[in-house]
């Protein structure tokens, strides 16, 4: 996947800066952006996707703080090196889910009934 392949599908009911996020996290995955790729500059993906700045922006921000990127001050974002940006973002994803399961008194064996549904 390169950057020209990102899209943004209007019908979508995700938010267009989670489906750039979920995009990016995706290619990490599937090898097609290697760590160290340079991304696009949030103005000129923006304007190829149609997007504002700050839609793009939080996309990137949020990578970000999911190390899945790093943004280098003038030199621009790029794919992290750490190879485990993908399982990192898993895990907290992990963590926010048991502590809400827990929150609302579901049974360990039910939250994970839950999750084997939403994985097949």
């Amino acid at each position: 996947m390169t950057s020209a392949a990102f899209s943004i599908d209007a019908h979508d009911a995700a938010p267009p800066f989670e489906q750039l996020r979920t995009q990016v996290l995706a290619g990490i995955a599937d090898g097609s952006l290697p760590a160290g790729s340079r991304l696009p500059t949030v103005r000129a993906l923006a304007g190829r996707l149609g997007l504002a700045v700050n839609t793009v922006a939080r996309s990137y921000r949020e990578l970000e703080a999911a190390g899945a990127i790093e943004t280098r001050g003038r030199s621009g974002s790029f794919i992290a090196l750490s190879a485990d940006a993908a399982a990192h973002s898993a895990q907290e994803a992990a963590a926010a889910y048991a502590s809400r399961v827990r929150e609302l008194g579901v049974s360990p064996d039910a939250a994970l009934a839950y999750v084997r549904d939403a994985l097949s």
